[in-house]
């Protein structure tokens, strides 16, 4: 079988957003893994408009009009599953996060997402609100997560310090994402 990819997306686009450093750690714990090669993507370098595609994507079957789209499209495709980096914003899930998954549809199909959450509660309920939102385009969520705390995993400075568990929550995640993305292989072929 060949290697899996999978990307770790970042999800926040804020100046001073929290979600680069954790999408960096979650990437350099990944790196050297047997079943999968993991790439850093990074929504907030796409500058997507917001629900700018004049077809609705679940029609356009991959044509989209606009340039920022299309070139979100082409990277998203090329993988096999993904690690959610999410910050939870008001209790629910990013704005720009969403729209980045909305503008696209085909491309999220029949593969695997692991989710990894930070916010004051640990992006919880932003993690059970895409569970339910990526079942709608056709991706399985695994059940394992890592859910990283305001005030546990940065220090007094501001800076990312993940529990001395977290490491290991983080394996754990992307050894069922790695299954859970190899067994979908048939559906998206």
């Amino acid at each position: 079988m060949t290697k899996l990819r999978i990307a770790v997306v970042i999800g926040s686009t804020r100046p001073g957003r929290k979600g680069e450093a954790v999408g960096r750690w979650v990437h350099a714990l990944a790196q050297g893994r047997d079943a999968a090669d993991y790439d850093l993507v990074d929504v907030a370098a796409f500058d997507l408009p917001l629900l700018s595609e004049p077809t609705v994507p679940g029609s356009a079957n991959r044509r989209y009009e606009v340039p920022q789209t299309r070139a979100w499209s082409e990277t998203i495709d090329r993988y096999d599953g993904f690690v959610w980096v999410s910050p939870e914003y008001n209790h629910g899930v990013p704005a720009a996060m969403k729209n980045a998954l909305d503008v696209l549809y085909p491309e999220w199909g029949f593969k695997g997402f692991g989710i990894v959450s930070y916010g004051a509660d640990g992006g919880t309920r932003a993690t059970e609100q895409w569970r339910g939102i990526l079942a709608n385009v056709m991706g399985t969520v695994v059940r394992h997560q890592v859910a990283l705390y305001e005030f546990l995993d940065w220090d007094d400075d501001g800076a990312f310090a993940p529990l001395d568990r977290r490491p290991q929550e983080l394996r754990n995640l992307l050894d069922l994402l790695e299954r859970t993305t190899a067994a979908l292989a048939p559906l998206r072929a």
